[in-house]
Protein backbone atom coordinates (compact mmCIF):
# COMPACT_ATOMS: atom_id res chain seq x y z
CA UNK A 1 0.00 0.00 0.00
CA UNK A 2 1.53 3.29 -1.11
CA UNK A 3 0.43 6.41 0.75
CA UNK A 4 1.75 9.96 0.92
CA UNK A 5 1.60 11.89 4.18
CA UNK A 6 1.78 15.59 5.01
CA UNK A 7 1.11 17.61 8.17
CA UNK A 8 -0.55 20.96 8.63
CA UNK A 9 0.05 22.96 11.82
CA UNK A 10 -3.38 24.20 12.96
CA UNK A 11 -3.32 27.22 15.25
CA UNK A 12 -5.72 27.56 18.18
CA UNK A 13 -6.58 30.33 20.64
CA UNK A 14 -8.82 29.84 23.65
CA UNK A 15 -10.07 31.45 26.83
CA UNK A 16 -8.56 30.37 30.10
CA UNK A 17 -5.11 29.07 30.97
CA UNK A 18 -3.31 27.95 34.10
CA UNK A 19 -1.81 25.08 36.06
CA UNK A 20 -3.29 22.80 38.69
CA UNK A 21 -3.48 19.23 40.00
CA UNK A 22 -5.24 16.35 38.25
CA UNK A 23 -8.92 15.74 38.93
CA UNK A 24 -10.02 12.55 40.67
CA UNK A 25 -11.09 11.04 37.35
CA UNK A 26 -7.74 11.90 35.78
CA UNK A 27 -5.87 10.41 38.73
CA UNK A 28 -7.93 7.22 38.37
CA UNK A 29 -7.14 6.74 34.68
CA UNK A 30 -3.48 7.71 35.13
CA UNK A 31 -3.08 4.99 37.75
CA UNK A 32 -4.57 2.50 35.29
CA UNK A 33 -2.24 3.65 32.50
CA UNK A 34 0.81 3.29 34.76
CA UNK A 35 -0.29 -0.08 36.16
CA UNK A 36 -1.02 -1.69 32.80
CA UNK A 37 1.47 0.11 30.57
CA UNK A 38 -1.29 0.65 27.99
CA UNK A 39 -1.90 3.92 26.17
CA UNK A 40 -5.71 3.76 26.64
CA UNK A 41 -6.04 6.26 23.78
CA UNK A 42 -9.68 6.63 22.78
CA UNK A 43 -11.41 7.56 19.52
CA UNK A 44 -12.37 6.10 16.16
CA UNK A 45 -12.89 6.59 12.43
CA UNK A 46 -15.66 8.47 10.60
CA UNK A 47 -16.52 8.21 6.90
CA UNK A 48 -16.79 11.75 5.52
CA UNK A 49 -19.43 13.38 3.33
CA UNK A 50 -18.36 14.05 -0.28
CA UNK A 51 -18.36 17.84 0.19
CA UNK A 52 -15.85 17.75 3.08
CA UNK A 53 -12.60 19.66 2.57
CA UNK A 54 -9.26 19.49 4.33
CA UNK A 55 -9.39 23.23 5.00
CA UNK A 56 -12.82 22.83 6.61
CA UNK A 57 -11.57 20.02 8.86
CA UNK A 58 -8.55 22.11 9.87
CA UNK A 59 -10.80 25.03 10.78
CA UNK A 60 -13.05 22.79 12.89
CA UNK A 61 -10.05 21.26 14.66
CA UNK A 62 -8.65 24.68 15.54
CA UNK A 63 -11.97 25.89 16.89
CA UNK A 64 -12.57 22.75 18.97
CA UNK A 65 -9.13 22.80 20.56
CA UNK A 66 -9.41 26.50 21.31
CA UNK A 67 -12.90 26.01 22.71
CA UNK A 68 -12.20 23.06 25.03
CA UNK A 69 -9.46 23.36 27.61
CA UNK A 70 -9.04 19.58 27.87
CA UNK A 71 -7.70 19.47 24.31
CA UNK A 72 -5.04 22.12 24.93
CA UNK A 73 -3.65 20.67 28.15
CA UNK A 74 -0.11 19.42 28.77
CA UNK A 75 0.77 17.16 31.70
CA UNK A 76 3.73 16.93 34.07
CA UNK A 77 3.44 13.34 35.31
CA UNK A 78 6.95 12.61 36.56
CA UNK A 79 6.67 13.78 40.17
CA UNK A 80 4.70 12.50 43.15
CA UNK A 81 1.97 15.09 42.48
CA UNK A 82 1.12 15.15 38.74
CA UNK A 83 0.09 18.53 37.32
CA UNK A 84 -1.73 19.79 34.25
CA UNK A 85 -1.26 23.04 32.38
CA UNK A 86 -3.85 24.57 30.06
CA UNK A 87 -2.37 26.68 27.25
CA UNK A 88 -4.21 29.68 25.80
CA UNK A 89 -2.70 29.25 22.34
CA UNK A 90 -0.53 26.95 20.26
CA UNK A 91 -0.74 24.53 17.35
CA UNK A 92 -1.85 20.97 16.79
CA UNK A 93 -1.12 18.86 13.71
CA UNK A 94 -3.67 17.73 11.16
CA UNK A 95 -2.15 14.77 9.34
CA UNK A 96 -3.25 14.26 5.74
CA UNK A 97 -2.73 10.80 4.22
CA UNK A 98 -3.25 10.37 0.48
CA UNK A 99 -4.40 6.87 -0.45
CA UNK A 100 -5.53 5.01 -3.59
CA UNK A 101 -9.35 4.72 -3.59
CA UNK A 102 -9.36 0.95 -3.12
CA UNK A 103 -7.16 1.25 -0.02
CA UNK A 104 -8.90 4.12 1.77
CA UNK A 105 -10.54 2.01 4.50
CA UNK A 106 -7.38 0.01 5.12
CA UNK A 107 -5.34 3.21 5.23
CA UNK A 108 -7.74 4.72 7.75
CA UNK A 109 -7.57 1.61 9.93
CA UNK A 110 -3.78 1.58 9.85
CA UNK A 111 -3.76 5.25 10.86
CA UNK A 112 -6.29 4.60 13.65
CA UNK A 113 -4.20 1.73 14.99
CA UNK A 114 -1.03 3.84 14.94
CA UNK A 115 -2.78 6.68 16.76
CA UNK A 116 -4.27 4.30 19.36
CA UNK A 117 -1.14 2.36 20.22
CA UNK A 118 1.43 5.16 20.06
CA UNK A 119 1.66 6.81 23.50
CA UNK A 120 1.19 10.55 23.67
CA UNK A 121 4.19 12.58 24.79
CA UNK A 122 1.87 14.31 27.23
CA UNK A 123 4.45 16.81 28.46
CA UNK A 124 4.93 18.19 24.92
CA UNK A 125 2.07 16.89 22.75
CA UNK A 126 -1.48 18.15 23.12
CA UNK A 127 -3.81 15.19 23.77
CA UNK A 128 -5.57 15.19 20.39
CA UNK A 129 -4.69 13.48 17.09
CA UNK A 130 -6.66 14.12 13.94
CA UNK A 131 -5.79 12.54 10.61
CA UNK A 132 -7.68 12.72 7.32
CA UNK A 133 -7.42 10.13 4.56
CA UNK A 134 -7.87 11.53 1.05
CA UNK A 135 -8.44 9.83 -2.29
CA UNK A 136 -7.76 11.94 -5.35
CA UNK A 137 -7.44 14.96 -3.08
CA UNK A 138 -10.94 14.46 -1.61
CA UNK A 139 -11.27 13.54 2.12
CA UNK A 140 -12.82 10.12 2.62
CA UNK A 141 -12.19 9.31 6.31
CA UNK A 142 -11.42 11.24 9.50
CA UNK A 143 -9.39 9.39 12.13
CA UNK A 144 -9.48 10.76 15.67
CA UNK A 145 -7.77 9.67 18.89
CA UNK A 146 -7.55 11.46 22.24
CA UNK A 147 -5.54 10.74 25.35
CA UNK A 148 -7.82 9.12 27.92
CA UNK A 149 -6.22 11.42 30.48
CA UNK A 150 -7.92 14.35 28.76
CA UNK A 151 -11.36 12.89 27.94
CA UNK A 152 -13.44 9.80 28.63
CA UNK A 153 -16.02 8.28 26.26
CA UNK A 154 -18.78 10.52 27.59
CA UNK A 155 -16.48 13.52 27.08
CA UNK A 156 -16.13 12.56 23.43
CA UNK A 157 -19.93 12.32 23.19
CA UNK A 158 -20.12 15.84 24.65
CA UNK A 159 -17.53 17.00 22.11
CA UNK A 160 -19.58 15.62 19.22
CA UNK A 161 -22.77 17.21 20.60
CA UNK A 162 -20.93 20.52 20.75
CA UNK A 163 -20.04 20.59 17.04
CA UNK A 164 -23.22 22.46 15.99
CA UNK A 165 -22.71 24.97 18.83
CA UNK A 166 -19.27 26.39 18.09
CA UNK A 167 -20.58 29.96 18.22
CA UNK A 168 -22.28 29.45 21.61
CA UNK A 169 -20.73 29.78 25.10
CA UNK A 170 -19.01 26.65 26.38
CA UNK A 171 -21.02 24.70 28.98
CA UNK A 172 -19.91 22.06 31.45
CA UNK A 173 -17.26 21.98 34.14
CA UNK A 174 -13.60 22.14 33.09
CA UNK A 175 -10.79 20.04 34.51
CA UNK A 176 -8.78 22.85 36.14
CA UNK A 177 -11.90 24.30 37.73
CA UNK A 178 -12.94 20.86 38.97
CA UNK A 179 -9.50 20.02 40.36
CA UNK A 180 -9.55 23.17 42.49
CA UNK A 181 -13.12 22.44 43.58
CA UNK A 182 -12.22 18.90 44.67
CA UNK A 183 -9.83 20.33 47.27
CA UNK A 184 -12.70 22.16 49.01
CA UNK A 185 -14.53 20.79 52.09
CA UNK A 186 -17.82 20.00 50.31
CA UNK A 187 -16.14 17.71 47.77
CA UNK A 188 -13.94 16.15 50.46
CA UNK A 189 -17.09 15.25 52.40
CA UNK A 190 -18.55 13.67 49.26
CA UNK A 191 -15.39 11.60 48.81
CA UNK A 192 -15.52 10.45 52.43
CA UNK A 193 -19.16 9.41 52.03
CA UNK A 194 -18.36 7.42 48.89
CA UNK A 195 -15.48 5.65 50.59
CA UNK A 196 -17.65 4.71 53.57
CA UNK A 197 -19.98 3.00 51.09
CA UNK A 198 -17.03 1.17 49.51
CA UNK A 199 -15.75 0.06 52.91
CA UNK A 200 -19.16 -1.20 54.01
CA UNK A 201 -19.55 -3.12 50.73
CA UNK A 202 -16.14 -4.79 51.06
CA UNK A 203 -16.18 -5.48 54.79
CA UNK A 204 -17.77 -8.94 54.60
CA UNK A 205 -16.95 -9.77 50.97
CA UNK A 206 -14.92 -12.98 50.47
CA UNK A 207 -11.36 -11.94 49.66
CA UNK A 208 -10.75 -14.32 46.75
CA UNK A 209 -12.83 -13.97 43.58
CA UNK A 210 -11.08 -16.50 41.33
CA UNK A 211 -9.06 -19.66 41.51
CA UNK A 212 -6.21 -20.53 39.16
CA UNK A 213 -6.70 -21.60 35.57
CA UNK A 214 -5.89 -25.13 34.39
CA UNK A 215 -5.24 -23.69 30.91
CA UNK A 216 -3.10 -20.53 31.20
CA UNK A 217 -2.07 -18.91 27.92
CA UNK A 218 0.55 -16.51 26.59
CA UNK A 219 -0.06 -13.61 26.09
CA UNK A 220 -1.91 -13.72 29.36
CA UNK A 221 -5.04 -11.64 28.59
CA UNK A 222 -7.48 -12.76 25.89
CA UNK A 223 -10.55 -11.02 24.49
CA UNK A 224 -13.73 -12.98 23.75
CA UNK A 225 -16.36 -11.27 21.59
CA UNK A 226 -19.99 -12.39 21.76
CA UNK A 227 -22.75 -11.24 19.39
CA UNK A 228 -26.23 -12.08 20.70
CA UNK A 229 -29.56 -10.87 19.25
CA UNK A 230 -31.34 -13.24 21.67
CA UNK A 231 -29.73 -11.57 24.69
CA UNK A 232 -30.87 -8.16 23.45
CA UNK A 233 -34.48 -9.40 23.24
CA UNK A 234 -34.42 -11.36 26.50
CA UNK A 235 -33.15 -8.39 28.50
CA UNK A 236 -36.15 -6.38 27.29
CA UNK A 237 -38.61 -9.06 28.41
CA UNK A 238 -37.20 -9.25 31.93
CA UNK A 239 -36.92 -5.46 32.13
CA UNK A 240 -40.59 -5.03 31.21
CA UNK A 241 -41.63 -7.61 33.79
CA UNK A 242 -39.51 -6.26 36.64
CA UNK A 243 -39.57 -2.55 35.86
CA UNK A 244 -35.78 -2.21 36.07
CA UNK A 245 -33.58 -1.11 33.18
CA UNK A 246 -32.01 -3.68 30.87
CA UNK A 247 -28.58 -2.68 32.15
CA UNK A 248 -29.51 -3.91 35.62
CA UNK A 249 -30.92 -7.15 34.18
CA UNK A 250 -27.68 -7.69 32.29
CA UNK A 251 -25.65 -6.97 35.44
CA UNK A 252 -27.76 -9.57 37.26
CA UNK A 253 -27.14 -12.14 34.48
CA UNK A 254 -23.41 -11.36 34.65
CA UNK A 255 -23.44 -11.96 38.41
CA UNK A 256 -25.25 -15.28 38.05
CA UNK A 257 -22.96 -16.49 35.24
CA UNK A 258 -19.74 -15.50 37.03
CA UNK A 259 -20.88 -17.19 40.25
CA UNK A 260 -21.63 -20.39 38.35
CA UNK A 261 -18.21 -20.42 36.68
CA UNK A 262 -16.11 -19.45 39.71
CA UNK A 263 -18.18 -21.07 42.44
CA UNK A 264 -17.91 -17.90 44.50
CA UNK A 265 -20.74 -15.76 45.81
CA UNK A 266 -21.71 -13.02 46.01
CA UNK A 267 -20.48 -11.74 42.67
CA UNK A 268 -18.95 -8.29 42.50
CA UNK A 269 -18.39 -5.70 39.80
CA UNK A 270 -16.72 -2.36 39.61
CA UNK A 271 -19.22 -0.54 37.39
CA UNK A 272 -17.85 2.44 35.50
CA UNK A 273 -19.71 5.55 36.62
CA UNK A 274 -19.92 8.42 34.12
CA UNK A 275 -20.74 10.98 36.86
CA UNK A 276 -22.53 12.98 34.15
CA UNK A 277 -25.66 13.19 36.31
CA UNK A 278 -23.88 15.57 38.70
CA UNK A 279 -24.60 19.31 38.34
CA UNK A 280 -22.56 20.91 35.56
CA UNK A 281 -21.03 17.59 34.43
CA UNK A 282 -23.36 16.56 31.58
CA UNK A 283 -21.60 18.56 28.84
CA UNK A 284 -18.10 18.49 30.29
CA UNK A 285 -15.31 17.69 27.83
CA UNK A 286 -12.89 16.05 30.27
CA UNK A 287 -12.37 12.78 32.13
CA UNK A 288 -14.92 12.20 34.90
CA UNK A 289 -15.39 8.42 34.94
CA UNK A 290 -14.62 6.49 38.13
CA UNK A 291 -15.60 3.03 39.39
CA UNK A 292 -18.43 2.23 41.78
CA UNK A 293 -18.63 -1.01 43.76
CA UNK A 294 -21.64 -3.24 43.09
CA UNK A 295 -22.16 -6.44 45.13
CA UNK A 296 -24.55 -8.93 43.48
CA UNK A 297 -26.36 -11.46 45.66
CA UNK A 298 -27.20 -14.20 43.16
CA UNK A 299 -29.67 -16.39 45.06
CA UNK A 300 -33.18 -16.81 43.59
CA UNK A 301 -34.61 -16.24 40.11
CA UNK A 302 -33.20 -13.59 37.79
CA UNK A 303 -36.13 -11.23 38.40
CA UNK A 304 -35.25 -11.18 42.10
CA UNK A 305 -31.55 -10.75 41.41
CA UNK A 306 -32.24 -7.89 38.97
CA UNK A 307 -34.31 -6.04 41.57
CA UNK A 308 -31.48 -6.43 44.09
CA UNK A 309 -29.00 -5.23 41.48
CA UNK A 310 -31.07 -2.09 40.90
CA UNK A 311 -30.53 -1.10 44.54
CA UNK A 312 -26.87 -2.12 44.62
CA UNK A 313 -26.02 -0.49 41.28
CA UNK A 314 -27.83 2.72 42.15
CA UNK A 315 -25.71 2.99 45.30
CA UNK A 316 -22.62 2.24 43.24
CA UNK A 317 -23.42 5.09 40.82
CA UNK A 318 -24.02 7.54 43.64
CA UNK A 319 -20.71 6.64 45.29
CA UNK A 320 -18.43 6.49 42.22
CA UNK A 321 -16.91 9.90 42.95
CA UNK A 322 -13.96 10.01 45.33
CA UNK A 323 -10.31 10.85 45.91
CA UNK A 324 -8.28 7.91 44.48
CA UNK A 325 -5.48 8.43 47.03
CA UNK A 326 -7.94 8.06 49.89
CA UNK A 327 -9.47 5.07 48.07
CA UNK A 328 -6.11 3.29 47.97
CA UNK A 329 -5.58 4.04 51.65
CA UNK A 330 -8.99 2.55 52.44
CA UNK A 331 -8.20 -0.65 50.50
CA UNK A 332 -4.85 -0.92 52.31
CA UNK A 333 -6.60 -0.47 55.65
CA UNK A 334 -9.06 -3.27 54.88
CA UNK A 335 -6.24 -5.56 53.71
CA UNK A 336 -4.29 -4.93 56.90
CA UNK A 337 -7.32 -5.56 59.12
CA UNK A 338 -8.21 -8.79 57.29
CA UNK A 339 -4.67 -10.00 56.71
CA UNK A 340 -5.20 -10.18 52.92
CA UNK A 341 -6.42 -7.86 50.14
CA UNK A 342 -9.98 -8.14 48.86
CA UNK A 343 -10.00 -8.94 45.14
CA UNK A 344 -12.43 -6.68 43.26
CA UNK A 345 -10.71 -6.91 39.86
CA UNK A 346 -13.99 -7.39 37.94
CA UNK A 347 -15.26 -4.51 35.80
CA UNK A 348 -18.49 -3.95 33.86
CA UNK A 349 -18.73 -1.09 31.36
CA UNK A 350 -22.20 -0.87 29.79
CA UNK A 351 -21.81 1.70 27.01
CA UNK A 352 -25.38 1.56 25.64
CA UNK A 353 -26.65 4.67 27.43
CA UNK A 354 -30.37 5.27 26.79
CA UNK A 355 -30.55 1.96 24.91
CA UNK A 356 -30.65 0.28 28.32
CA UNK A 357 -34.06 1.75 29.16
CA UNK A 358 -37.20 -0.34 29.69
CA UNK A 359 -39.13 -0.84 26.39
CA UNK A 360 -42.90 -0.28 26.23
CA UNK A 361 -43.72 -3.66 24.66
CA UNK A 362 -41.65 -6.81 25.34
CA UNK A 363 -40.51 -9.03 22.46
CA UNK A 364 -42.26 -12.36 22.00
CA UNK A 365 -40.85 -15.74 22.99
CA UNK A 366 -40.92 -16.77 19.32
CA UNK A 367 -38.57 -13.92 18.39
CA UNK A 368 -36.14 -14.91 21.13
CA UNK A 369 -36.11 -18.58 20.09
CA UNK A 370 -35.62 -17.60 16.46
CA UNK A 371 -32.69 -15.35 17.39
CA UNK A 372 -30.79 -17.94 19.45
CA UNK A 373 -29.07 -19.65 16.48
CA UNK A 374 -27.55 -16.30 15.46
CA UNK A 375 -25.39 -16.05 18.59
CA UNK A 376 -21.68 -16.07 17.75
CA UNK A 377 -18.51 -16.26 19.84
CA UNK A 378 -15.00 -15.54 18.61
CA UNK A 379 -11.62 -14.93 20.18
CA UNK A 380 -10.08 -11.64 19.16
CA UNK A 381 -7.13 -9.68 20.58
CA UNK A 382 -4.50 -10.93 23.02
CA UNK A 383 -2.33 -8.75 25.23
CA UNK A 384 0.31 -9.27 27.92
CA UNK A 385 -1.49 -6.95 30.33
CA UNK A 386 -4.98 -5.57 30.93
CA UNK A 387 -6.91 -3.80 33.65
CA UNK A 388 -8.49 -6.39 35.92
CA UNK A 389 -8.95 -10.15 35.89
CA UNK A 390 -12.35 -9.94 34.21
CA UNK A 391 -13.51 -6.91 32.20
CA UNK A 392 -16.91 -6.96 30.49
CA UNK A 393 -17.76 -4.27 27.95
CA UNK A 394 -21.34 -4.07 26.64
CA UNK A 395 -22.43 -2.39 23.40
CA UNK A 396 -25.59 -2.23 21.31
CA UNK A 397 -24.97 -3.46 17.77
CA UNK A 398 -27.57 -1.89 15.46
CA UNK A 399 -28.30 -4.07 12.42
CA UNK A 400 -30.95 -4.20 9.70
CA UNK A 401 -32.23 -7.68 10.52
CA UNK A 402 -32.05 -7.60 14.32
CA UNK A 403 -30.21 -5.45 16.86
CA UNK A 404 -27.90 -7.39 19.15
CA UNK A 405 -25.96 -7.11 22.38
CA UNK A 406 -22.21 -7.16 21.88
CA UNK A 407 -20.19 -8.50 24.79
CA UNK A 408 -16.41 -8.08 24.82
CA UNK A 409 -14.81 -9.96 27.71
CA UNK A 410 -11.15 -9.44 28.53
CA UNK A 411 -9.96 -12.12 30.94
CA UNK A 412 -6.76 -13.22 32.63
CA UNK A 413 -6.28 -16.76 31.32
CA UNK A 414 -4.06 -17.52 34.34
CA UNK A 415 -7.15 -17.10 36.56
CA UNK A 416 -9.94 -18.16 34.17
CA UNK A 417 -9.32 -20.67 31.39
CA UNK A 418 -10.55 -19.85 27.87
CA UNK A 419 -13.27 -22.49 28.36
CA UNK A 420 -14.43 -20.72 31.55
CA UNK A 421 -14.52 -17.37 29.78
CA UNK A 422 -16.70 -18.87 27.04
CA UNK A 423 -18.92 -20.37 29.75
CA UNK A 424 -19.31 -16.88 31.26
CA UNK A 425 -20.45 -15.40 27.95
CA UNK A 426 -22.88 -18.22 27.28
CA UNK A 427 -24.02 -18.13 30.89
CA UNK A 428 -24.98 -14.45 30.65
CA UNK A 429 -27.12 -15.20 27.60
CA UNK A 430 -28.57 -18.37 29.15
CA UNK A 431 -29.55 -16.62 32.38
CA UNK A 432 -31.40 -13.84 30.54
CA UNK A 433 -33.00 -16.07 27.90
CA UNK A 434 -34.04 -18.63 30.50
CA UNK A 435 -35.71 -15.94 32.60
CA UNK A 436 -37.43 -14.45 29.56
CA UNK A 437 -38.86 -17.77 28.36
CA UNK A 438 -39.65 -19.19 31.81
CA UNK A 439 -40.92 -16.41 34.07
CA UNK A 440 -41.09 -17.12 37.80
CA UNK A 441 -44.53 -17.76 39.31
CA UNK A 442 -46.43 -14.66 40.39
CA UNK A 443 -46.68 -14.36 44.16
CA UNK A 444 -48.51 -11.94 46.40
CA UNK A 445 -46.49 -8.90 47.42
Amino acid sequence: MHVATSRTAVAFHGAGAGTGPLTWGQQEIWQTMRRTGRTLNIGGTVALAPDTTVDGLAATLGRLVGRHQALRTLFDLDGDEPRQTVRASGTVDLEVVASPPDDAEATAEALRSRYEFTPFDLAREFPVRWGVVTTGGVPSHLVVQYSHLAVDGFGIDALVRDLPNLDEPVTGVRALELAHRQALPAERRHSAKSLRHWEASLRDLPAERFGWSNDPRTPRFWELVCHSPALHLALQVVACRTGVETGHVLLAAYGVALAEVTGRTPSVAQVLVSNRFRPGFADAVCHLTQPGICVIETGGDLDTVARRVWRSATSAYLHGYFDPAEHRAMLDRIATARGEPVDVSCFVNDRRGPAGAVPEVPPTAERIRAALPRTTLRWDRRLPTYDGTFYLQVDLQVEEEQDAIGLAIWADTHRLSPAQVEACARGIEAAAVGAALNPPPVTAA
